[in-house]
């Protein structure tokens, strides 16, 4: 977890990044992740260097020549600011006229993922000044540290919800974290997320397997699938691609199968890949017919990208693939005929298990909309029996535009490693923990166990079964099937009412009448 030291110091580099011109969050990013980059390519030379000092040579390629020490980091941060703005502006005649930014262009797949989606970007820092600042800054920065340099990114990351700008991109991390916990990523699966975005939901499952199933990492077959085959993502914006690609690369995950692309295109023919999708696909948007993959249109014709998606996922599923998706409310009871053919298929065709109904809060300060998470398996022949339905009423921050945390940090990483023994701790505050133990009942108990514990719809936690699901034409909003309790409120008959009244305005009269006497 990142330190108050750490915070303070990225911080700083975000605050000289706003007060040197640059206001736009997602630039500051882009601008900081570009830097990062630098360094890490110059570190990469210096350990590919050491190799060569102590054993005479070394199988990895040298990222710099000897004629481009001027491009590297340890050169140009000693130099003098005007020095260094003309390292990073000014093309060079003697080194085919790039400058340390082009640089980063030209070097492909040697400089890992990231550097494949480099074309397009833009040096966008404009004073001397300014660069020196956030380069000497950055280079105080335990980048050596993978866990470290993780958190020092998400960090900065957060940053765009906090400014209030473009943070559609970003999904409470404590969300996603809920959701990789329901999903329990296994050894074999390959996980995928179509509308990447920042990369939150791999980077997140990424995380629960170093801190729940470290030993698998001792596994050479295991470490081959993680490095290689494990995460994929889709993100149709340049832009958020290169910083999908950095935040997975700083969290260890060098080379993820990341495509850059419209997920719903014609040029998507993904087909049974992946073992489990986690998305928080776009909720608002429509495309014309032409412009999407002609099969997910079987599934549902529409114009709409949140039903587009879930149909996009089911086809990208593996038979047996699960998935845990985030959609607004409409998805649940919109009474199009394409918003009754999803949640068909999902419900006759698939294995849909659970609906946990979010607060509308909890996308602020940017978004008010009420979202559900849907966990959902591909069969293609059936299987849904009962659906669990959660009332989540909190998450462990306030639902205000502030979104300030209501419980310790220490709690919040307990809600996830250890939630039973916070559950009482948290009630009212956050619901996350019960949402977990409830699942985990579910998949560990037998059917009639689970019917009975589950049966009151008073509670937050139910089952409905499928054939009353079908008779409500498919809804699957929650209020469709959770039972309110009403109390009983009793009122004076209005003649007992009136008296008052009365005997009030009689003391009302006194008093007027007491106070004109003492004003004389």
């Amino acid at each position: 977890m990142i330190t108050g030291e750490l915070k303070s110091q990225i911080d700083k580099i975000w605050n000289d990044f706003w007060t040197g011109g640059i206001s736009n969050p997602l630039t500051v990013i882009e601008q900081f992740t570009y830097l990062i980059f630098l360094k890490q390519l110059d570190d990469k030379q210096i350990l590919i260097e050491k190799e060569i000092a102590l054993l005479g040579s070394s199988v990895k390629k040298n990222i710099y020549t000897e004629a481009q020490a001027s491009l590297r980091w340890n050169y140009f941060k000693d130099k003098d600011p005007e020095i260094m703005f003309n390292i990073f502006t000014r093309p060079n005649p003697e080194l085919d006229n790039i400058t340390a930014f082009d640089f980063m262009k030209t070097i492909g797949a040697d400089g890992g993922k990231f550097s494949e989606y480099m074309k397009g970007a833009t040096f966008m820092i404009a004073t001397p000044k300014l660069l020196d600042k956030v380069v000497q800054q950055i280079d105080k920065l335990p980048l050596d540290k993978k866990d470290t340099k993780g958190d020092l990114y998400e960090y900065m990351l957060s940053k765009i919800a906090e400014a209030g700008t473009n943070g559609q991109f970003r999904t409470p991390r404590h969300v996603i974290r809920m959701m990789v916990e329901l999903m329990q990523p296994t050894k074999e699966d390959t996980i995928c997320d179509p509308a990447m975005g920042t990369a939150g939901f791999l980077v997140n499952a990424s995380q629960y397997l170093h801190e729940v199933h470290n030993d698998w990492f001792l596994d050479k077959e295991f470490r081959d699938h993680y490095n290689a085959k494990m995460f994929n993502g889709i993100e149709i914006d340049p832009s958020m691609m290169r910083i999908a690609t950095m935040n997975l690369q700083l969290h260890g995950i060098d080379n993820p199968i990341a495509i850059n692309g419209s997920a719903l295109a014609e040029s998507n023919e993904l087909t049974n890949q992946y073992s489990l999708i986690l998305a928080n696909p776009p909720f608002k948007g429509a495309l014309d017919y032409d412009e999407v993959e002609k099969s997910l249109l079987q599934t549902t014709k529409t114009k709409k990208t949140e039903l587009l998606f879930l149909s996009l996922i089911l086809r990208m599923l593996k038979l047996g693939g699960r998935a845990a998706v985030i959609v607004p409310d409409g998805v649940l009871f919109g009474s199009s005929t394409a918003h009754k053919n999803i949640r068909k298929e999902l419900v006759e065709n698939q294995q849909l298990q659970g609906v946990i109904s979010m607060p509308s809060g909890v996308f602020k300060p940017y978004a008010g909309v009420s979202t559900a998470i849907l966990l959902f398996t591909k069969t293609n022949s059936g299987g849904t029996d009962n659906v669990w339905f959660y009332d989540m009423k909190a998450d462990g921050y306030s639902l205000d535009d502030k979104r300030n945390l209501l419980i310790s940090e220490e709690t919040l990483t307990q809600i996830f490693s250890e939630p039973e023994n916070v559950l009482d701790e948290v009630t009212g505050k956050s619901d996350i923990p019960s949402i977990l133990l409830d699942w985990k009942k579910l998949s560990t108990q037998n059917s009639e166990l689970k019917t009975q514990d589950f049966a009151d719809r008073t509670q937050q936690s139910f089952l409905v079964p499928k054939a009353e699901i079908v008779a409500n034409a498919y809804d699957l909003s929650i209020n469709r099937y959770k039972e309110l309790i009403y109390e009983e409120v009793h009122y004076d008959v209005p003649k007992d009412i009136i008296t008052a009244i009365k005997v009030l305005d009689v003391k009302r009269q006194a008093a007027i009448v007491e106070l004109e006497k003492l004003l004389g």
